[in-house]
């Protein structure tokens, strides 16, 4: 019974940290997406 309580801790572990990962991103996206826009768009005109 220790062997999956250890187990079952370390994937909840694993799933915080990747859950805080993917909300960092995000919102990194969100708040950097008018920049990546115009950046974009300027590539594209250059082409």
């Amino acid at each position: 019974m220790l062997v999956w309580s250890n187990r079952g801790q370390g994937l909840a572990e694993y799933a915080l940290i990747l859950s805080l990962i993917a909300i960092l991103a995000v919102s990194a996206l969100l708040f950097l997406s008018g920049r990546i826009g115009t950046i974009l768009s300027t590539i594209g005109a250059k082409l």
